[in-house]
């Protein structure tokens, strides 16, 4: 798996378009860097650039935009909405794929060092790169702002971890760390600034002080103005947004709002987003009304609108979500990313994977997509408009199944593959010998788990099937005789797949509890194969 680090500086400039795109360019001209988004706030004087790249990568893209800032940025002159400590005011890394937090903490370190070198400015380290507890949160660091710097590099306690304790006037000073995905999200009110931070106070975590904490964990928030709109924001940070997520800050200020009697109108996400925070809101508000949508793009536009996303400018999700953009250069080696008859000529090549493990998979995906598909040409229907209810019900279990057996395809390719990678090996040594063997029973126990995960993700669908069986449109019967096929000759490949891998694992009792299991598992998926068979038959027009 290709690593991937996403940095995401910001920088005190948002209304000189000459010198944003300067900076843009110094980090789009990286090589091994891929500039994702540039979003440039007038009021808060403040762009926020999002791109990202290996390791070694990134920390050379965010030298080139920091060295490119000092000679075209000066604090001196810089007003603006948003707190800031320094020209370049937060340089954070994050993990994206294939890479550890403490490898983001390492990019922070060696970007910190060089910089503080080759600019001879102060950078201090925030976040899971803190070296002392009083550092990990942003606001501590950066409190005074650019303005009490000079003081406060005076004092002891505040000396810098990388540079020297002196004040450069034109730049301040700068903060880099790791962090987790940070989603910088602001609610629009038609208010005053004062009336936002009210809110904002309230909310926040570390809320009006000690004793006073605020009703939302993991959040930061303040209130300002946005004068280009002519409204106010209560402007927050979502520190983990799998604890707060998007949809319950929005009802929050909502809620707020309503008992100051001030209009909400819309919200704004500043940056990329992880699809999954726009996903958790598309869920609660699905939940919440009692909505039945399936695709991904259309609980998209769910939220956008919920959510009033697209209040102050486009909400495009295909250029705000960071997995959309994000490139991925082993999905081009994806089997499921290929042309049908492109992965039928590679399971027909002399080669070892693909084989029956992902055949068993895309026969099991194909079996899901089809039960799917049969729910969804009944609900809707005038003729069946009483199993609305029951088709809301059993056709999402069959959509959820049908992508996770979709991954399944490739996941058992590679499973295999560690298997093989590990039969190459050196073994000329007893200690090579035995970290051979190591592997050797890691890659096996892997090729084992992937097709044991298919069948019991059939084995989940079985319940929801019958009852399909006897309530869908007949006008599906054949689709649904070849979708309890196909999902029984998944269990079906699944089982030999499972019983070639577990012969030459040493493990006993591993051996016997899966062989047990996946026994039990073909079994059930045999006779509930066959009773839907039998009702599908048994039914007339």
């Amino acid at each position: 798996m290709a690593q991937l680090v996403e940095c995401v500086p910001n920088f005190s400039e948002g209304n000189d378009q000459e010198v944003i795109d300067t900076i843009g360019r110094a980090v789009a001209q990286t090589p091994g860097c891929c500039l994702l988004d540039v979003d440039a706030g007038p009021s808060t004087n403040r762009t926020v650039y999002t791109f990202v790249g290996a390791p070694e990568a990134v920390v050379e893209g965010a030298l080139s935009a920091a060295r490119a800032a000092f000679r075209l940025i000066d604090m001196r002159k810089h007003r603006g909405e948003h707190p800031r400590l320094g020209a370049l005011d937060v340089c954070p890394f994050v993990p994206v794929r294939g890479v550890s937090m403490e490898d983001c903490v390492q990019c922070a370190r060696d970007f910190g060092q060089r910089l503080a070198r080759e600019l001879g400015v102060p950078v201090y380290l925030y976040g899971e790169a803190a070296q002392t507890a009083s550092r990990q949160a942003l606001p501590a660091i950066r409190a005074g702002e650019y303005e009490a710097l000079p003081e406060k590099l005076r004092q002891a306690d505040w000396a810098p971890d990388f540079g020297p304790s002196t004040f450069v006037p034109s730049w301040g000073a700068t903060v880099t760390g790791a962090r987790r995905f940070l989603v910088a999200y602001n609610v629009n009110l038609l208010s005053t600034k004062e009336q936002a931070h009210r809110i904002a106070l309230n909310l926040r975590e570390q809320g009006r002080g000690p004793g006073q904490p605020g009703l939302l964990r993991r959040v930061q928030a303040l209130g300002w103005q946005l004068e280009e709109q002519k409204l106010a924001q209560v402007s927050t940070n979502l520190l983990d947004f799998e604890v707060t997520g998007l949809h319950t800050v929005y009802e929050e200020v909502c809620r707020e709002a309503q008992e100051l009697s001030l209009p909400v109108v819309g919200s704004q996400l500043v940056g990329l987003v992880p699809l999954q925070a726009l996903l958790d809101a598309a869920a609660f508000y699905c939940d919440k009304e009692k909505l039945f949508i399936l695709e991904e793009e259309h609980r998209l536009r769910l939220v956008v609108s919920r959510l009033g996303l697209d209040s102050l400018s486009p909400f495009n999700p295909q250029e705000r979500i960071i997995e959309y953009l994000a490139p991925d250069r082993e999905s081009e080696h994806h089997l499921v990313d290929r042309p049908l008859a492109a992965f039928v000529r590679d399971v027909g090549a002399r080669s070892a994977a693909p084989g029956g493990g992902s055949v068993a998979a895309a026969s099991a995906a194909m079996g899901a997509a089809l039960a799917s598909m049969a729910g969804l040409m009944t609900y809707g229907r005038r003729q069946f408009e009483h199993l609305d209810a029951t088709m809301r019900r059993l056709i999402p279990p069959f959509h959820t199944a049908a992508a996770a057996l979709t991954r399944l395809v490739d996941a058992d390719a590679r499973a295999f593959e560690g298997y093989l990678e590990a039969m190459k090996l050196p073994k000329g040594t007893p200690e090579e010998k035995d970290r051979r063997s190591a592997a050797l029973q890691e890659g096996l126990r892997r090729a084992v788990t992937v097709p044991l995960a298919l069948a019991e993700t059939v084995d989940s669908l079985w319940p929801a099937l019958q009852e399909l069986t006897l309530c869908a449109n007949l006008a599906c019967r054949s689709d649904l005789q070849v979708a309890v096929k196909a999902l029984e000759t998944g269990v079906f490949g699944a089982y030999f797949n499972v019983l070639i891998n577990l012969k030459d694992i040493t493990d006993q009792e591993f051996k016997d509890q899966v062989q047990q299991r996946v026994s039990s598992l073909l079994q059930e998926a045999q006779e509930q194969a066959a009773l839907a068979l039998q009702r599908l038959q048994d039914r007339r027009e």
